[in-house]
């Protein structure tokens, strides 16, 4: 099993920054990728970014040159770095774990992110 835990949300102003973190526990030795989804209001989660252990990164195109997905494999943590923040990236973040195992996917609790003057 894998747990995730998130912090770093919050309200901030349209224009501004946040930087969300994840810390992963567990059967971290089974996790190949970590990332980023959102889900807003009545919408589905999609992903934000998504960052393997040994690839590139890889972005949604609304968030590419914005956001920065970072990862310190010596602290099991998983950062998404958030810049010129807009209203429509309002949404709860979850960060995920990939395993080549089932479940597949570990989920944290999210984090809520609000854009908003």
């Amino acid at each position: 099993q894998v747990q995730l835990v998130e912090s770093g949300g919050g309200l901030v102003q349209p224009g501004g920054s946040l930087r969300l973190s994840c810390i992963a526990s567990g059967s971290i030795f089974r996790i190949h990728t970590m990332g980023w989804y959102r889900q807003a209001p009545g919408k589905q989660r999609e992903v934000v970014a998504l960052i393997p252990s040994g690839g590139s990164t890889n972005y949604a195109s609304s968030e590419k040159g914005r956001f920065t997905i970072s990862r310190d494999n010596a602290k099991n943590t998983v950062y998404l770095q958030m810049n010129s923040l807009k209203p429509e990236d309002t949404a709860v973040y979850y960060c995920n774990a990939k395993t080549p195992v089932a479940p597949y996917n570990y989920w944290g609790q999210g984090t809520q992110v609000t854009v908003s003057s």
